[in-house]
């Protein structure tokens, strides 16, 4: 696929594909898609690795999640969680409280969070390989 190519009315999440914390988010954040807005890149892959060139950003200083409205926006860190929170149906949502910190603390805590995962939920030999019923969601 080319960035050309990517769906103008769905909001694009690039995500960690090995790391078991950023899975689980994936799963929490499409059974809570209600209104189907979201679609999955890996950031390893060569489409994440586009979409990153394509709106300027390094693959070398992201590690964690990005937010990728083509056309519009883009949104790193606990900006990007926070935007992608909002459009859930969740119980979670409460926690849009905190998105009024300041960014230097929610980044701080973030960047903490980012930089342990692999120590605390483990990683993948590989990217995730979605199911059937899930293919559509990812894009590639």
């Amino acid at each position: 696929m080319e960035i050309k190519d990517l769906p103008k009315d769905k909001k694009i999440i690039l995500f960690d594909g090995i790391c078991n914390l950023c899975d689980n988010a994936v799963q929490f954040i499409i059974k809570h898609d209600k209104n189907d807005i979201f679609r999955f890149v890996s950031l390893q892959s060569e489409l994440g690795k586009n979409i990153l060139k394509h709106i300027g950003l390094n693959n070398s200083q992201i590690d964690s999640i990005v937010l990728y409205q083509p056309g519009i926006a883009y949104f790193i860190k606990a900006d990007a969680a926070f935007k992608i929170l909002k459009e859930l149906n969740s119980r979670y949502r409460f926690l849009l409280l905190f998105s009024f910190t300041p960014s230097l603390i929610k980044n701080s805590i973030y960047d903490y969070i980012a930089a342990n995962r692999y120590k605390w939920y483990g990683k993948k030999e590989s990217c995730l390989i979605p199911s059937r019923e899930l293919e559509s969601k990812f894009l590639s």
